[in-house]
């Protein structure tokens, strides 16, 4: 049971009533009245609430939720009581979050229940634990409250962003090529990969011939082949201590996991295979890229459990891992970041050694915070210097830019913002052109 802050008002005037009861003593009389009612009030409204249990409440939410996104929480709240109550209802969400305005003032009438929706943005994968729901009941006299703690502990896994899979999913539509005229070739060197059996005709190569099936119908059958459409699409991040950079509250890390999970998606509604390679200091965890159809499935979980130790990042590895592991052609999406021209110098022979087989798509971020410093007006000297610094910065980024288109890496400079969306435009472009 608590005490309310109208319980206590109550009382102290009650109090100074009967103190004025030493100059006028119809106050003493008045006051004794003004206690005994008081009391009766208090007592009624106990019993009124103690009267068994009557409120109801559970909490129900997503068993994931998706890193840097909305995700909606509600609380469902249902009364027996047979008089109108006011709740004050505050449900405990994980300490990470840093909430403590998750609380809410509620009227219920007679025997009615009513559901609570609120959201909760998280910007970290891992673990959250919500505690439990606590409501406070009073009646329309509000001297008292009881205390219900209800709702079971909820432990909710946050992954990346599956919330943005619907939201580009129109992307992923393909274009009918044949409607326009575009009719299917032959390029020499490509994959092929088989389409149906058919009766075979005159000018058919004897080499397709399919003698199980020949024998079967009794007459030649041939194996009928396309160019294989489908291309090995690797999302490559880099794990290391340069993308632990945040901006919004998420790090350069989760954006690009974000993105990844996101262009796993379309590719694999554009019929293409998707893979996963983190890398650090090594590069020793691959997810082969497929399209089975769990393949969504293991991208999210890989994704979900990947962290980074905060190490140097290694190009050298990352080189040998795909030529161990990646034989045939396969646009390679390098999620990184670079602070200056000299880190990326290091860096470009091995980026070179990726364009020798693989369609090479580098992929990293602008400061948005130096970017925007640069707009504003200086007012002194120091913020004259500062902003030549920043400008200075911000063209050391184009350059880095520059100088890696020149060496045949196809180039995406991005803000964290807008990498889903540009990493997917960027996609679809090099897939239209046939680059990969």
């Amino acid at each position: 049971m608590y005490l309310t802050r109208r319980f206590y008002i109550t009382l102290t005037a009650i109090i100074l009533i009967i103190a004025m009861g030493y100059y006028f003593s119809w106050c003493f009389t008045l006051g004794k009245v003004l206690l005994c009612v008081f009391a009766l009030l208090v007592i009624t409204e106990l019993v009124m609430l103690y009267a068994g249990k009557r409120m109801h409440a559970f909490r129900t939410a997503s068993e994931r939720f998706s890193n840097g996104d909305d995700n909606d929480v509600a609380i469902r709240l249902e009364s027996s009581y047979a008089f109108p109550v006011r709740l004050e209802v505050i449900d405990e969400a994980p300490v990470i979050f840093q909430r403590r305005n998750i609380s809410y003032m509620v009227s219920l009438q007679k025997r009615e229940g009513k559901t609570l929706h609120y959201k909760l943005r998280p910007t970290k994968r891992g673990m959250y634990d919500f505690g439990r729901i606590r409501v406070f009941v009073s009646t329309v006299m509000g001297m008292i409250q009881r205390r219900y703690t209800m709702g079971d502990p909820l432990v909710v896994k946050v992954y990346p962003s599956y919330l943005m899979l619907q939201k580009y999913e129109f992307m992923a539509i393909s274009d009918s090529l044949t409607e326009h005229g575009i009719k299917r070739i032959r390029r020499v060197g490509n994959h092929t990969e088989f389409e149906q059996i058919k009766d075979y005709v005159a000018g058919d190569d004897f080499r397709t011939i399919n003698w199980k099936a020949s024998a079967r119908r009794h007459q030649l059958m041939v194996n009928v082949y396309q160019d294989e459409k489908s291309q090995n699409i690797y999302n490559v991040i880099d794990s290391g201590r340069i993308m632990q950079q945040t901006f919004n509250g998420m790090t350069l890390l989760d954006y690009a996991i974000n993105a990844s999970l996101v262009l796993s998606y379309i590719a694999l509604k554009k019929s293409d295979k998707a893979g996963i390679l983190p890398f650090c200091e090594n590069a020793n965890t691959i997810l082969p890229a497929d399209k089975r159809g769990d393949q969504m499935h293991r991208i999210l979980e890989l994704l979900y459990a990947h962290h980074t130790d905060f190490g140097e990042t290694d190009y050298s590895a990352l080189c040998v891992t795909v030529r161990r592991h990646i034989s045939k052609r396969s646009l390679l999406i390098i999620y990184t970041n670079f602070d200056s021209p000299n880190a990326m110098e290091r860096q470009l022979p091995y980026l070179r050694q990726l364009v020798r087989q693989h369609c090479v798509l580098v992929v990293f971020f602008k400061d948005m915070e130096t970017a925007d410093y640069v707009k504003l007006h200086p007012k002194t000297v120091e913020d004259y210097y500062r902003q030549v610094i920043a400008e200075k910065y911000l063209y050391e980024q184009r350059k880095i830019a520059s100088t890696l288109i020149k060496n045949g890496i196809h180039t995406l400079l991005t803000s964290p913002e807008a990498l889903s969306v540009n990493v997917i435009n960027k996609y679809l472009e090099l897939k239209t052109r046939n680059l990969i």
